[in-house]
């Protein structure tokens, strides 16, 4: 008879110390959910009446006794007891690491060649660029600042800077239009691209094209203004964190670091939410002292599958201050916006110095391009990220015209059919790139990953039903208008995990090809035999964790009948229901929905307190 392993048994079990034991456990266990520390008061106050014999009230004096056990930074052991928490050792070090860092780039800025004075230089080109920013009625006046301007300056300004906001806002855009400004001052500037993983990676050099070309509003005023500019944009490349910085296989170590630092003026990361603390700890490491980090991602996504919620916790040191500025930065700024309705009132300027260091360093964009703040799925994603659901909003009457959210009690309803009906478009497109494109305007997103509710039933229940449809012959590993995703990375054929494709018959070879949209491609796609590929899902249906940094017309959200599953809570909904451009359905009950949104993801961590109390 096979017994499972309790592993965190068997590391407390190591130490052999009765009175580290069962923060040991502790420790272990919060680290496996995510959390970097063990806050202590935190754990006991949680602590059910029936305790187990590995879930006991936490004495800090008898922690205290350990030999294993540190409460300065400079005595290694593997723990360290610091302001109430509980950290292994490695955790403290990247915690320390990543705020010691981000003070030493703010405390070079005032040598920085990028200043207040150098943009007045480029004054008129700066307020072409942004010269499509308007200001509508019936947006809220905070909506209607150019936060994109305010963002873009900052970072321009900044070593370090995050910028932050949900869907639609613009930070790629924002990036764009901070990219032209660099290149035109700084003509031979070193900029590098970057993202967690090579899906997301992908999509921010896409997306940045689109915007480059685009412009916000879909015109062209960006591509007119940057002219021979456009080579530089064309030349930037976007990869993962872990091919920017060199990663070693079979080690915890990169080529760069410290003592080797990247070769950039500025390295842009998006998706940065997904970036845990062991990960930031190397990127900023591997910064140059004389060069700049932006930082792009949501705050109230998602955190990192890996310990640690770094970037939402950094946000988290402006609550109550985020966008205020200091009077002569939104001076500077306001000399960029000419409409006064546009620019920076007295509400977002500081009188004094900064309340902290990362004041005026991260910047959120208010206002949704793609989404009205009031209704649809805007409304009801503002209203899962505030904590509270009302039920008219629950149980309101959607128009079955434009973008919005509809909750159905019933996982068997219309609804469900209609959703695996539009994978049919798929299906009947002949031609590849349209295929492919019509392929992910539609995805299921699970909570959860096995069971009644998760991935792999939803994937069986849509094949099944599109087969009898007499669609798909859905047999053996590969089958013809089989959607597949990539489980783990594959180098040698540039695949990630994450990228999605289109299994199709080769005619003239008559074997199974998978296409995947590649935009370098002059056909827009490109094909690798099935027989290169073992790491793989069909995939109708995704994780809400996997659906992070992507994008699709509509979207089928599936929770689990069950309210007291730890995992569901305000920050998954949202990232799933933010997925959806156009429609977002909800399968569940009314009850799980609402306790789901009311649960918030609550990492253990001390980043937010040590960079607000740098003395503890």
């Amino acid at each position: 008879m096979s017994h499972t392993i309790d592993v965190h048994k068997e590391f407390a079990s190591f130490f052999k110390d009765k009175n580290l034991e069962t923060a040991a456990y502790a420790v272990s266990e919060k680290l496996a959910e995510g959390h970097t520390c063990l806050n202590i008061a935190r754990y006991n106050s949680d602590l059910s009446e029936q305790q187990t014999q590995n879930h006991k009230p936490i004495e800090i004096d008898l922690i205290r006794k350990s030999p294993f056990v540190s409460e300065r930074a400079d005595v290694v052991q593997p723990f360290i007891l610091s302001n109430g928490k509980l950290y292994l050792q490695r955790y403290f070090s990247y915690e320390t690491e990543i705020i010691s860092k981000i003070e030493q780039m703010i405390g070079e800025e005032a040598n920085s060649e990028f200043n207040g004075a150098l943009l007045l230089k480029h004054k008129d080109f700066i307020l072409d660029l942004f010269s499509d920013h308007k200001v509508y009625d019936g947006f809220s006046a905070e909506e209607n600042i150019n936060w994109q301007l305010v963002g873009a300056i900052t970072a321009m300004l900044s070593d370090f800077s995050i910028i932050t906001g949900g869907p639609g806002t613009g930070k790629t855009t924002a990036v764009a239009k901070l990219l032209a400004i660099m290149y035109t001052v700084k003509p031979d500037i070193k900029i590098a691209l970057a993202a967690p993983t090579g899906k997301a990676a992908a999509r921010m050099k896409e997306s940045l094209m689109a915007a480059v070309i685009r412009g916000d509003r879909g015109d062209d005023r960006l591509i007119r203004e940057l002219n021979d500019d456009m080579r530089h944009f064309n030349k930037l490349s976007a990869s993962t964190l872990h091919r920017l910085l060199g990663y070693q296989p079979g080690t915890h170590y990169f080529k760069h670091d410290a003592h080797n630092p990247l070769d950039y003026d500025v390295v842009i990361v998006d998706e940065s939410s997904m970036i845990g603390a062991s990960m930031m700890a190397k990127l900023l490491n591997a910064i140059k002292p004389t060069s700049k980090l932006i930082l792009l991602g949501d705050k109230d996504q998602l955190a990192s599958v890996e310990a640690g919620s770094i970037f939402g916790d950094i946000c988290l040191t402006q609550d109550g201050l985020m966008n205020t500025l200091s009077a002569e930065l939104a001076n500077l700024i306001n000399t960029f916006i000419p409409n006064e309705k546009a620019g920076l009132s007295a509400g977002y300027v500081f009188d004094d110095a900064p309340n902290n260091i990362l004041q005026q360093h991260i910047i959120e964009l208010k206002k949704s391009w793609r989404f009205k703040s009031t209704e649809g799925i805007g409304g009801f994603s503002r209203a899962v990220i505030n904590g509270s659901v009302p039920d008219e909003l629950i149980t309101k009457p959607v128009s079955q015209t434009g973008q919005y959210v509809k909750v159905c009690n019933d996982y068997e309803a219309a609804e469900l059919t209609n959703l695996m009906d539009e994978f049919k478009a798929y299906i009947t497109e002949e031609d590849i790139l349209q295929a492919l494109k019509k392929m992910n305007r539609v995805r299921f997103l699970c909570a959860v990953r096995s069971g009644r509710y998760g991935v792999p039933h939803y994937n069986k229940l849509i094949g099944t039903y599109l087969a009898e449809q007499g669609l798909l012959k859905p047999t053996g590993s590969f089958y013809e208008n089989q959607p597949i995703m990539i489980t783990r990375n594959n180098k040698e054929h540039n695949l990630f995990n994450g990228d999605v494709g289109l299994v199709r018959k080769d005619t003239l070879t008559d074997r199974y090809m998978a296409y995947f949209e590649d935009g370098e491609s002059d056909r827009g796609y490109r094909a690798i035999s099935t027989t290169f590929l073992s790491e793989f899902t069909t995939v109708f249906a995704m994780t809400i964790h996997k659906s992070q940094g992507s994008e699709f017309n509509r979207v089928g959200i599936v929770l689990p009948n069950d309210e007291n599953i730890p995992l569901l809570t305000r920050e998954l909904i949202y990232t799933a229901i933010t997925r959806a451009k156009e429609r977002a359905i909800i399968f569940s009950s009314n009850e799980v929905l609402k306790a789901g949104v009311a649960k918030q993801v609550e990492r253990a961590s001390g980043i937010t307190n040590r960079f607000l109390n740098p003395q503890k």
